[in-house]
C-alpha cells in the first residue's frame, strides 16, 4: 500500500510557536509519554521510516521545529535535546535549537552523523539501527567503510527523511537527539501524527 502524503492541519503562520507558548505555561509533573516505536525493520519501513508530505517549505520547517520543541519541552528538566531540520544538498539548516540546558557539546556531531546516514541511505537511522541490530561494525562493513569513514555515520534513532509527493529523493532531514534513540525517532512521528493529516 502506498504511503499517503500528509498536509499540515493548521495552515496559519505561527501555529507551532503558539503551541510552544501554551506548553511553556503548563505545569508538567511528568512529561507526556512518547509512544512505543516498532523494532521490526519491515514494520518500520511500512509505517515510520520516512515522512511523505504534500509540500514542505521553510515555513513548514519552522512550524515542525516549533511543534517538536513544544513536545520536547516537558522533558527538558530531565534531558536536554536538540532539534535540527536541514535541506539535503547543501545541509542548509532551516531550523535548529536546543531544548533545555546542559546539552553535551558532542551532540552536534550526533546530529551530523544521523543526517549523513539519512542522506546516504535514504532511510531513517532507526530503520538502520533495527536492520543491523545496533551493530555499527556490521553496518560499516556492508558499505565497505574505513574506520575514518564510519565515524561520519550513526545508526541511532532520531534521523528521518522528509519527502514530498511527486518529488524524487529527500527534500529535508529532521533530526532529534538527546533522548533514548527510540524516543528520538518516535517523537518525530508523534508530532507528525498530531499536526499533519
Amino acid at each position: 500500500m502506498a504511503q499517503k502524503a500528509l498536509r499540515r492541519r493548521d495552515q496559519t503562520a505561527g501555529c507551532g510557536l503558539r503551541e510552544v507558548l501554551a506548553v511553556s505555561s503548563a505545569d508538567f509533573t511528568s512529561p507526556p509519554a512518547i509512544p512505543e516505536v516498532p523494532t521490526d525493520p519491515d514494520t518500520i519501513k511500512a509505517t515510520c521510516d520516512s515522512i511523505l508530505l504534500e509540500s514542505f517549505t521553510a515555513q513548514d520547517a519552522w512550524e515542525l521545529g516549533h511543534f517538536l520543541y513544544a513536545r520536547l519541552l516537558p522533558f527538558s528538566a530531565q534531558r536536554a535535546t536538540v532539534i535540527s531540520i536541514s535541506l539535503p544538498n547543501s545541509n542548509q539548516v532551516l531550523f535548529q535549537t536546543a531544548v533545555g540546558s546542559g546539552l553535551p557539546p558532542d551532540n552536534e556531531l550526533w546530529v551530523e552523523r544521523k543526517r549523513n546516514t539519512v542522506l546516504r541511505l535514504g532511510s531513517s537511522t532507526w530503520w538502520q539501527q533495527c536492520k543491523y541490530g545496533g551493530n555499527e561494525e556490521a553496518f560499516s562493513k556492508v558499505f565497505r567503510m574505513s574506520p575514518t569513514q564510519a565515524e561520519k555515520y550513526a545508526i541511532h534513532g532520531g534521523g528521518v527523511p522528509i519527502r514530498v509527493q511527486g518529488v524524487e529523493g529527500i527534500v529535508a532531514v529532521v533530526v532529534v537527539s538527546g533522548l533514548k534513540q527510540q524516543d528520538d525517532h518516535s517523537v518525530i512521528f508523534d508530532v507528525i501524527h498530531r499536526h499533519w493529516e
